[in-house]
């Protein structure tokens, strides 16, 4: 595969957008609001269709960082987190610390951290082991870029997912992902799994709060 193949999936132009799917978009064929309300930048991928993100966590399977393929169903804990990224993405790497931090602090809530690396194999295994990267990782390359097609998500990085116990999708975080969001999104989905708080609530909850976030945070921090 070319390098050019995945390069087309870019973060070029898109910092500080976010796509924050509530029960009307959610659920339903209605668009979401574009990019460009939430920012006040307009943002590449306004042209493209709108697309449905499915209600529940699709399926897939890919090769590991160990090299046995794994499907993204095995991944059994209360509280998912997919990321999707890749190498050459710098918001991306700037989220890994994010992350690890996150798995490290919430494990015993039940969370777990998956990453999904759409990129070359070779690129993804030697940057793991040069900044010793700990939580799972799925990768692909033509296969990668399938996953990520499957949440209805125009191809951009990084992009990431939270699920929760039934494996709903509760939020969709596109670009870069603060402690902030993350933290509000992981205790809504943990009031999910506990049955104290309906997901349609929790994603209405989600969207207002985050949109909150970004329209608050210097320019220089957003994501």
């Amino acid at each position: 595969m070319k390098k050019d193949t995945l390069i087309f999936v870019t973060v070029a132009g898109i910092a500080g957008v976010i796509a924050w799917f509530g029960i009307d978009s959610f659920l339903s064929h209605k668009p979401a609001a574009p990019a460009a309300e939430t920012t006040g930048e307009a943002a590449p991928t306004a042209a493209l269709p709108t697309r449905k993100i499915p209600e529940v966590l699709p399926d897939f399977t890919l090769g590991t960082l160990e090299g046995p393929p794994r499907a993204l169903s095995s991944f059994t804990q209360p509280s998912l987190i997919v990321n999707f990224w890749a190498t050459w993405c710098a918001p991306c790497r700037r989220e890994i610390p994010l992350l690890r931090q996150l798995r490290t602090e919430r494990g015993a809530q039940g969370v777990e951290v998956v990453g999904v690396a759409v990129d070359f194999r070779e690129d993804v295994v030697k940057y793991a082991n040069d900044i010793g990267l700990d939580y799972p990782l799925l990768i692909g390359e033509e296969d990668g870029l399938a996953a990520a097609d499957a949440f209805g998500i125009n191809p951009v990085f990084p992009f990431t997912v939270f699920a929760d116990g039934q494996r709903r999708i509760v939020a969709v975080k596109i670009g870069e992902l603060h402690a902030d969001e993350a933290a509000f999104i992981l205790d809504h989905v943990q009031k999910i799994n506990a049955g104290t708080l309906a997901v349609e609530t929790a994603r209405t909850l989600i969207r207002d709060e985050l949109r909150r976030l970004e329209a608050a945070r210097p320019p220089d921090k957003a994501g």
